[in-house]
């Protein structure tokens, strides 16, 4: 059922959260600036008119994904963080101070699940109109932009055969005893054995003795496979979908395509990263774009399938239009981007591609300009959760990214409001040392 409109009982013996809190405080300034009603417009179609009982408040699920990927924190812990702040109360709309939580985390997965990929990029969106309309984002910064890519890894395990032998196992088994299947044999036992003795024969350099216990765990695993193929008749989508990852990864090989590396995130790649300290990553592949001028993120998304850099630069193109309403004159991006095939009227630069000497001032200016897109990315995986993503699926892949790139804009604002601040009582307190040194200086010239 569609959710009502946040509001509380007045109360004559409890001051409102107004009254208590610092105007000039970031996040109050914020919340006045967002356009709230905007998010109820988008979010409301989702839900059902007369089924189940009310939604939580549009404006508290946003404002907390918002708070969430600012700060770098999960479900739970923003949760707990709203009851212990005033401030982050505020920003999500209430009037008076709370001491319950006013949702649960698992109402946050419900609500990424209804919104998906589409709504989600509204949020982005507004953060951008917030930031225009603040003019500190200018028309002219949408007139170049620079874009790359980077790794967004998903949360799982190193893979290894083994493990994945044992772990694939054990949920075909405990599948077919939800569904009432009588194995004849389950080899939970036996293969967690065969699973502690290829770890330590490994960690000894024992090789043989390792790969024997990996072998083991193979055949166990198909076995099981083979004996529930013969015991059902039908399957559901669940089971079919298992049984059928399980084909995968017993047929697959060291150099054979189309790997399985997860057993609950099948959708997820290996990517060569080409770095020494880290020559793989287990994840999916996100483009980004962000104005030369001032860093500010105005298109971000997950490709799934590992692309070439070239084959995601219309899409990331067609984001950022999309997102900001601008026609985008001028892109820099590096040598990964050679041979995209782009047709459009926008004029693509590629690093490295043409010589110092034969390009304008301009040009030079901007090429040089690119690099600056590098340290974001370490931004949003130390401090806007893309380093680990908990997500589940590709339309998760999505949504994390998106989310990510709203807590750095997030980040960008607060720093917008909280400068100022930070600059007067500098400049307050270095007047105030001059003043006192000028007295100190006109005391002793008296007293001489």
């Amino acid at each position: 059922m569609r959710p009502k409109k946040q509001f509380e009982t007045p109360d004559l013996f409890r001051a409102r959260l107004d009254q208590i809190l610092d105007p000039r405080h970031p996040l109050v300034k914020i919340a006045k600036r967002i356009d709230w009603s905007f998010f109820d417009k988008e979010f409301e179609e989702t839900y059902d008119e007369t089924i189940g009982r009310p939604g939580k408040s549009i404006r508290l699920m946003v404002g907390l994904h918002y708070l969430k990927y600012t700060f770098d924190m999960s479900d739970e812990t923003v949760l707990d963080g709203f009851l212990e702040n005033p401030y982050w109360q505020y920003f999500c709309g209430f009037e008076y101070f709370q001491h319950e939580s006013p949702t649960d985390a698992s109402n946050m997965t419900r609500f990424r699940e209804r919104g998906g990929k589409e709504r989600f990029e509204k949020l982005l969106h507004m953060l951008l109109r917030t930031a225009e309309a603040m003019k500190v984002l200018k028309r002219s910064d949408f007139n170049r932009v620079n874009i790359d890519t980077t790794v967004q890894e998903k949360a799982i395990s190193f893979p290894t055969d083994s493990r994945l032998y044992f772990k694939m196992l054990r949920r075909l088994v405990k599948l077919a005893h939800e569904r009432g299947i009588d194995l004849r044999q389950s080899y939970v036992r036996k293969s967690k054995e065969a699973l502690m003795k290829q770890s330590r024969y490994a960690q000894a350099k024992q090789y043989k003795r390792a790969f024997r216990e990996t072998r083991r765990l193979k055949i166990n695993l198909g076995r099981v496979y083979r004996d529930l193929r013969r015991k059902s008749d039908s399957f559901d989508p669940e089971l079919r979908h298992l049984l059928h990852l399980t084909e995968r990864l017993l047929k697959q090989e060291k150099d054979s395509k189309d790997k399985l590396y997860s057993v609950h995130a099948s959708e997820m790649e290996c990517i060569s990263k080409g770095k020494a300290h880290k020559r793989y990553e287990f994840g999916v592949k996100v483009g980004m774009a962000t104005t030369s001028q001032r860093n500010w993120i105005v298109g971000i998304q997950a490709f799934p399938g590992n692309p070439y850099d070239g084959h995601t630069l219309e899409k990331t193109l067609d984001q950022v239009e999309r997102l900001s309403g601008r026609k985008i004159k001028e892109v820099y991006v590096d040598k990964g981007y050679r041979g995209h095939g782009y047709e459009g009227e926008t004029v693509i630069n590629i690093v490295g591609t043409r010589k110092m000497n034969r390009m304008t001032r301009t040009v030079r200016k901007w090429l040089k300009r690119r690099n600056a897109i590098e340290p974001i990315f370490g931004h949003l995986k130390s401090e806007n959760r893309m380093s680990r993503n908990a997500l589940k699926g590709t339309e998760g892949d999505q949504i994390n990214a998106l989310l990510s790139g709203c807590g750095f804009n997030m980040r960008k604002l607060l720093t917008v409001f909280l400068l100022p601040d930070f600059l007067s009582r500098k400049i307050v307190q270095f007047l105030s040392g001059f003043h006192q040194q000028r007295l100190a200086e006109s005391c002793s010239f008296g007293n001489i």
